[in-house]
């Protein structure tokens, strides 16, 4: 029969898989404590760094029913990000601390629950952040509207120098 403390582990785990955005699983082998605590810092608030047992990670992850591929990458000693929110900022900042600290490595992950290999989170970390991303289309509507706007605009002013060039035609033939 399973421990107490591991199955309470599990279902804390299998919790924070289901709540969360999205899970980064990482390799940590060679940072420093000192180093961890940057790394949870640069995170910012919407996203737990936590070190994980392999074995009871895989068992979270299967009882959080995320896919097999999840469960392929506990393998060494493994962290997860979990992410209440932007993932596109958690996945920079992973990245950023990655390319500083060569030690971390960006292993995947599952954001929606959707598997996504590391050349995938690092795309995603190259996206600009949810808040660029909105007010860059509220602008282009905004432009669309104000196109619009003009077009309606010209076109009764188009139409009344149509009709003033017809009348000085119809009077310079009488």
């Amino acid at each position: 029969m399973a421990r107490p403390d591991k199955a309470a582990a599990v279902t804390e785990l299998k919790e924070e898989f289901q709540s969360s955005q999205g899970a980064v699983l990482t390799e940590y082998r060679g940072l420093t404590v000192a180093q961890l605590g940057e790394l949870r810092n640069s995170l910012g608030q919407n996203a737990r760094f936590r070190v994980v047992k392999n074995t009871l990670g895989k068992i979270a992850a299967k009882e959080a029913d995320l896919d097999e591929k999840v469960l392929d990458l506990f393998e060494g000693p493994s962290a997860v990000a979990f992410v209440r929110g932007d993932v596109v900022e958690a996945a920079k900042g992973l990245r950023d601390f990655a390319k500083a600290n060569s030690p971390l490595v960006i292993k995947g992950g599952v954001i929606d629950g959707k598997a996504m290999t590391p050349d995938e989170i690092v795309k995603l970390a190259d996206l600009e952040s949810r808040e660029v991303l909105l007010a860059k289309m509220a602008g282009a509507l905004k432009a669309k509207q104000g196109q619009a706007a003009a077009t309606f605009q010209a076109l009764p002013t188009k139409l009344a120098r149509l009709a003033q060039a017809l009348h000085e035609k119809k009077s310079d033939e009488a």
